[in-house]
Parts: structure tokens; C-alpha cells; sequence
């Protein structure tokens, strides 16, 4: 039952970044962490035939035929040496391989020189949440005090301004745009010299959905980034790689081909709520070698967080 009081109903705490990153993985919990609970169980020696098990679920959880044969060529190296032969200690092992891998990546944004704004571009394919993960950097970066201007350079789709307006207005910034059809690189022009002239400390872009498949529209992206360089120097600081959690090792063969052609320095994972296979973390960040700079955990404007790798494999074990 709830009371009211005189000053009103009480005010719901709201969930730490931890929290709800743990609560993200729910289902990523009970499709790994548990069965490995459960198979450790009661076992008193490791032997080949509990390491195949463990095979099986991590492969299951998305962790990727690489990543896990990583893993255990490091957990049976140490089974050998004898550093390990405890049932129990082998979560922590793995836990600790986990943490490691997914470290290794981590570089840090490039630095802006004053006076000029911090220019991020966005890429991915279309349906991946991008226009979504543009508004609520946008909200994040508001909240921590900053300026933030957004870009539409998609003129290749004609609802992808509309949509990116209405996140410019939940989020309350300005907006550059020109008509459908008008060349992106022009768009970006018009943001970055209207940005400069107005101080302002963050330029979103955001891009057309582009397929691998459409070496022109690659081309366009790297006319972008030349104009984005010519205008701001060492720009574009950030571009970062939106990708949708819930497509597993599907989303990888795309976003190498990004990774090439884009120059892409992060990657933001949505939809990492809605996936029993959230292991693909670990499988993303060992083979693109690139940071997770954030992670999508829910639909409310707040649900973007910054990807920390030790709340992820520690939520991922939490009791």
C-alpha cells in the first residue's frame, strides 16, 4: 500500500547506472550465468568434458566461436600450469577473461581544440535505433551542462529530418537541415560554421542508413569526413557505430565493412534489454577492436549509459 503524505506520494529512487545495467543482462543472466551456475554445481575436478559444456553455453550466449576459443585456451592453459583446478574458482576465471577482453579496446574520445565544437557523426544501417541513440546523447550531454547541436545529414530517406526533429524538440536543441535530397556534406557545412559561430560545445550528425552493399553512399560518408576536417580541425572526434544487440553475430560482417570505410572509433549497442544473447558484447569488442563507448538499456530518454566494462561482467555475475 502506498501513503500519501503532506508533501505528497513518495518519490521513487531512481535506479543507479549499475542497477540498470543489471537488470539490462536479466535475460542474458539466466541464458549464461546460471546454466554455468549450474553445471559447476557439485563438481569437484575440471575435466575436458565440463570445459566442452561450457563451451556450449557460451556459444549459446553469443559470446562467438572466437571469443570463447579464446577463453578457454587461456582457462585450460591455466588448468595445466595448475593455477587452477577448483570447479569453484573457474566463474571467477572466466569472469576475469571476460573483463580482459573486453578492456583491451578502450581508447579515449580525441581531445577538441577550444573555441571549436566536439563533432560526433553517426553510422549504422537502418533499424538499429540510431535516430533514437542521437536524441538521447543529445538529452545526456544537456543534462551535463553542454550545447549540443543537431545535424540531419540523412536527405537519402525523407521521414529521417522529421524524426530527427522531434527528438531535437523532446530534447531542446537546434537543428540543421535542408530539403530531401540535398547533399549531406552541404548540410554538415551549414551545421559546423553555425555551430562555430554559436559556441556551441557538441555537433550530432546524424547519417543515411547506409547498406555496406552502396559503395556511393560510402563515398558520400568519406566526402563528410573531409568536409568535417576542413571545417573543424581534428574532426570528426567521435564516429561512432550504432549497432542492434538483439541481431548477435549478425550485425558483424556489416559493421566491419563500416569500420573500414567509416573510421569508426566507437560503437553504441541498442537493445541490449531486449536479448537473452547479450555475450555478443564480448564478441563485438574482440573482433571490430574497437571501445563500446555506450549501451542502450530501455526506451526512456535516460537508458543510454556509458559502457563500462566492469559493471557489464560484474552485473553479468551479480547475485
Amino acid at each position: 500500500m502506498e501513503f500519501i503524505t503532506l508533501f505528497g506520494p513518495p518519490k521513487k529512487k531512481e535506479p543507479t547506472v549499475f542497477e540498470k545495467i543489471k537488470e539490462a543482462v536479466g535475460k542474458t543472466k539466466e541464458n549464461f550465468t546460471e546454466q554455468l551456475e549450474e553445471l559447476l554445481q557439485g563438481r569437484k575436478e575440471i575435466d575436458a568434458g565440463m570445459l566442452a559444456e561450457i563451451e556450449a553455453i557460451m556459444i549459446g550466449a553469443d559470446i562467438g566461436v572466437n571469443t570463447t576459443t579464446e577463453i578457454l585456451a587461456s582457462i585450460r592453459a591455466q588448468v595445466s600450469r595448475q593455477t587452477l583446478s577448483d570447479p569453484t574458482q573457474l566463474k571467477n576465471a572466466i569472469k576475469e577473461e571476460l573483463r580482459r577482453i573486453l578492456k583491451v579496446n578502450y581508447a579515449p574520445p580525441r581531445q577538441v581544440e577550444e573555441g571549436n565544437p566536439f563533432v560526433l557523426v553517426m553510422v549504422g544501417v537502418n533499424g538499429v535505433g540510431k535516430t533514437t541513440t542521437i536524441g538521447k546523447l543529445a538529452n545526456r550531454f544537456r543534462k551535463d551542462g553542454k550545447s549540443v547541436m543537431l545535424c540531419a545529414a540523412d536527405t537519402f530517406r525523407a521521414a529521417a529530418t522529421e524524426q530527427l526533429e522531434i527528438w531535437a524538440t523532446r530534447s531542446d536543441v537546434p537543428i540543421v537541415k535542408q530539403k530531401a535530397g540535398a547533399d549531406p556534406s552541404a548540410v554538415l557545412f551549414d551545421a559546423l560554421q553555425s555551430a562555430k559561430a554559436r559556441k556551441i560545445d557538441y555537433v550530432i550528425v546524424d547519417t543515411a542508413g547506409r547498406l555496406h552493399t552502396k559503395n556511393n553512399l560510402m563515398a558520400e560518408l568519406e566526402k563528410m569526413t573531409r568536409i568535417a576536417k576542413r571545417e573543424v580541425p581534428g574532426a570528426p572526434h567521435e564516429v561512432l557505430l550504432v549497432m542492434d544487440a538483439t541481431t548477435g553475430q549478425n550485425g558483424l560482417t556489416q559493421a566491419k565493412e563500416f569500420t573500414k570505410t567509416a573510421g569508426v572509433t566507437g560503437l553504441v549497442l541498442t537493445k541490449l534489454d531486449g536479448t537473452a544473447k547479450g555475450g555478443v558484447v564480448t564478441a563485438i569488442a574482440r573482433d571490430l577492436k574497437i571501445p563500446i563507448r555506450f549501451v542502450g538499456v530501455g526506451e526512456k530518454m535516460d537508458d543510454l549509459i556509458e559502457f563500462s566494462a566492469d559493471d557489464f561482467v560484474d552485473s553479468l555475475f551479480a547475485a
